[in-house]
């Protein structure tokens, strides 16, 4: 999944219109911004593997830490816990905390049965990612639909409320279209640099444009 979690952060702003879409993409994505840092470390493993599905060529051979579901309740609980700790908001704690833990099992349904209950346990996948088609009509599907969410849910300020939040929109379409015609990455740690810088920069973007939207109330 790559736009299905961010479809995931849209959809929450609706449930918790004060916390920044930031906060919403950093918890759905939290998985995928502590792999390529635990992959520099030495920690997390992956081979580029062309075939390994028919969507990405990466063979994930260990991540227990940033994706195993129960590392991944822990990870939803400390930053749902940290928030709320200052805004006292237990809605956002929970929301949060589910989007942390939704990781797992958006990617349970795409990926192999790579995907680890917990470190050293067993693991799962539907594999969905075996079909590109099948897997860009359900991302793109709820893609669309946390747009639309979100944008019942706010409205811009100004001019940059509205473009960038557009601009964010679309470009998050080109940006998952061009890994899908894309080759495979050089190796392992441009990879993981470039997941580093690019993941920096989205969630710059999201912040600047939710910055310039306001929530309404329903």
């Amino acid at each position: 999944m790559f736009i299905g979690h961010f479809a995931l952060g849209f959809a929450a702003k609706r449930a918790t219109p004060r916390v920044s879409l930031l906060v919403l993409f950093v918890a759905a994505q939290l998985a995928d911004l502590l792999w390529p840092v635990f992959l520099v470390l030495g920690v997390e493993t992956v081979r580029i593997e062309p075939g390994n599905t028919a969507f990405t060529p990466l063979d994930f051979v260990s991540y227990p830490y940033s994706h195993s579901l129960l590392a991944l309740i822990a990870w939803g609980l400390l930053l749902g816990f940290l928030y709320s700790s200052k805004t006292r908001d237990r809605v956002a704690f929970l929301v949060i905390s589910l989007l942390v833990v939704s990781h797992w099992v958006l990617d349970f349904i795409t990926h192999r049965p790579d995907m680890p209950l917990y470190p050293g346990g067993p693991k799962f996948g539907l594999g969905l990612w075996n079909s590109v088609g099948a897997t860009v009509i359900v991302e793109f599907l709820m893609y669309a639909a946390g747009l639309w969410l979100y944008a019942q849910a706010t409205r811009p300020r100004d001019r940059i409320g509205h473009w960038a939040f557009v601009g964010f929109a679309v470009f998050l379409l080109i940006a998952y279209a061009a890994n899908i015609v894309g080759g495979p990455p050089p190796s392992v740690q441009a990879l993981a640099v470039f997941a580093i810088i690019g993941a920096l920069l989205l969630l710059l973007w999201s912040w600047w444009a939710d910055h310039h939207r306001e929530g309404l109330r329903h």
